[in-house]
């Protein structure tokens, strides 16, 4: 084993520093969590001062958005996302469902169904209770005309299987933490889709994926962290935040051969047209 893998982490470059525009959007984070508990006012503070105009913030459950709404009370710039996670499947019951389509009524911050989709990488909730939970979401999206992020993971053929049997070509649907090769990106792309680039697309070893970034059309790529999860290259390793999508934005340009400050400018455009962002007081 090499010394690096013992070495202390480097100073992080100040995101802000990067220069940037106000019209980045985040279109995936789980601020929520707990490990902002200490600091989540800065980081939102950090993401404006990056140049994130926007931010996702993903409520996965119908208790966690009731419990953590009035955390971004005063952040109007943060929209949300509202759905059951596959590993957590079980939990779409009856009245769970029925609690999403109320939420989703009553809050017009909600603007997605999601994530929801399929995981076999983790083995606890079984293959066909996640498809019946994925169906019944994909169901609700399309009764409340909302748009539908994915979440597949070692899943790509059931995935597509019951997106395309439940009628979902062509319909607004964003393929969340997108990490394979250009011929599923094209494959999405064909289908009417939009893709969302993490920050591993910033790791050295992923060539395939930035492969896959240069080949997808400019109004469907939209980028992501995920945070806290899938810090981008200069933070693995640590806690993710929005503002790091700065480090993510430089891999994504480079490998499109255009600059930081249009692309990250032309995922704004792209992700506030898919989520039908209204425009900020004072925007």
């Amino acid at each position: 084993m090499g010394k690096h893998k013992h070495s202390p982490p480097g100073p992080i470059p100040d995101p802000a520093s990067f220069g940037l525009p106000l019209s980045g959007v985040e279109t995936h984070a789980h601020l929520d969590d707990r490990r902002f508990n200490m600091d989540r006012e800065e980081t939102l503070a950090r993401a404006r001062a990056a140049g994130l105009a926007r931010i996702g913030q993903v409520f996965l459950g119908s208790a966690a958005w009731a419990a953590g709404r009035e955390l971004f009370s005063a952040h109007p710039e943060v929209f949300f996302l509202l759905g059951v996670h596959p590993t957590e499947a079980g939990r779409l019951t009856d009245k769970e469902l029925a609690a999403l389509r109320a939420a989703a009524l009553q809050d017009r911050r909600i603007k997605a169904i999601g994530e929801t989709g399929l995981d076999y990488y983790w083995k606890d909730t079984p293959a066909p209770a996640q498809q019946e939970a994925f169906r019944r979401q994909l169901r609700l999206a399309r009764d409340l005309d909302l748009p539908i992020v994915i979440h597949c993971r070692e899943a790509e053929e059931d995935t597509l299987k019951i997106l395309l049997e439940e009628g979902c070509a062509r319909y607004p649907l964003l393929w969340h933490c997108f990490g394979k090769d250009k011929r599923l990106a094209l494959r999405l792309v064909e289908l009417g889709w939009h893709i969302s680039i993490p920050g591993p697309v910033t790791f050295p070893a992923n060539a395939a994926l930035r492969e896959a970034v240069a080949a997808i059309p400019e109004e469907r790529l939209l980028m992501e962290t995920d945070c806290p999860y899938m810090a981008p290259q200069p933070c693995r390793g640590r806690r993710n935040e929005p503002a790091y999508l700065v480090f993510s934005i430089q891999a994504m340009a480079q490998a499109r051969g255009v600059s930081p400050q249009d692309l990250w400018s032309s995922c704004g455009r792209a992700a506030a047209a898919f989520f039908r962002l209204e425009p900020l007081p004072g925007a």
